[in-house]
């Protein structure tokens, strides 16, 4: 015998969906200019600039390199590898590689961090869950199976509820990672709002905001232009070029010439 189909009070959808949703997207908008105003500008130093610039030009060439003439690309990776070369000073400056736990900028950034985006999400998350406890708000479109219960209906403990229903405290979870969207087309691209990019630079931990150190990328990069070798990918392009785009007149003319040289 078939279950009878749950009804939802339609006060529900005022009183608990839409003011869980309004919460949410206010404070991930609150969240956005929160971290704009307390995030530190960095200072990028000139020495950084025209490091990166060598390492991109170091990069290019090697893999671009087939494009152009190999006295060309020898010219190049000789430059750069040379005794003198950018990339050969590069490989013997001392480390500059910098412990994240004795900046104290950097600390200062990892604090801010957890500040904005753990913090908030764990206090309104509790009291979304203590204030509409037991409630519940919507059902998927769709059939799941019970193991989804958990992460569904947090805060019911119903075993003869469906799966496809959702609690109160599960809907706000899902609109923390729903809104992504909404954020995107309100604040752009590149905003504080999204949850779920800022759990991913939190996930990373100290990876993130270790800086990379120059010496070990300028050795990298040399060792990988030493092995390079030129491979020309133009090869015989004039004779392509000349077969493909040629003129209908000097078709005739070649075909021509081929016909009297034959019959000579």
């Amino acid at each position: 015998m078939a279950e009878p189909e749950l009804l939802l009070d339609s006060s529900i959808r005022i009183w608990v969906v839409l003011p869980i949703v309004f919460i949410t997207f206010v404070f991930g908008i609150i969240r956005h200019y929160l971290s704009l105003l307390m995030t530190s500008e960095k200072v990028v130093t000139l020495e950084q600039v025209r490091d990166s610039q060598a390492l991109i030009r170091c990069r290019n060439l090697r893999e671009n390199g087939q494009f152009i003439p190999k006295q060309s690309f020898n010219i190049r990776k000789d430059y750069l590898l040379n005794e003198n070369g950018i990339i050969t000073k590069g490989k013997n400056k001392p480390s500059q590689a910098k412990n994240p736990m004795t900046d104290p900028s950097m600390m200062t950034d990892m604090l801010k961090g957890n500040v904005l985006n753990v913090l908030p999400m764990i206090v309104i998350g509790g009291w979304i869950q203590w204030t509409f406890s037991g409630f519940v708000t919507t059902k998927v479109p769709f059939p799941l199976t019970i193991r989804f219960k958990p992460m569904l209906q947090r805060g019911i403990e119903l075993e003869s509820l469906d799966a496809s229903w959702v609690s109160s405290a599960s809907w706000y979870f899902l609109n923390v990672f729903g809104l992504r969207s909404m954020y995107s087309l309100i604040l752009g691209e590149n905003n504080a709002a999204d949850q779920t990019r800022m759990m991913q630079e939190q996930m990373s931990g100290a990876a993130m905001a270790m800086q990379q150190d120059p010496q070990k990328a300028f050795k990298a990069e040399w060792e990988a232009l030493k092995i390079t070798e030129h491979k020309e990918a133009l090869k015989g392009i004039e004779d392509y070029v000349r077969v493909c785009f040629a003129l209908p007149e000097d078709i005739f003319t070649r075909q021509h010439n081929l016909q009297l040289q034959s019959s000579s």
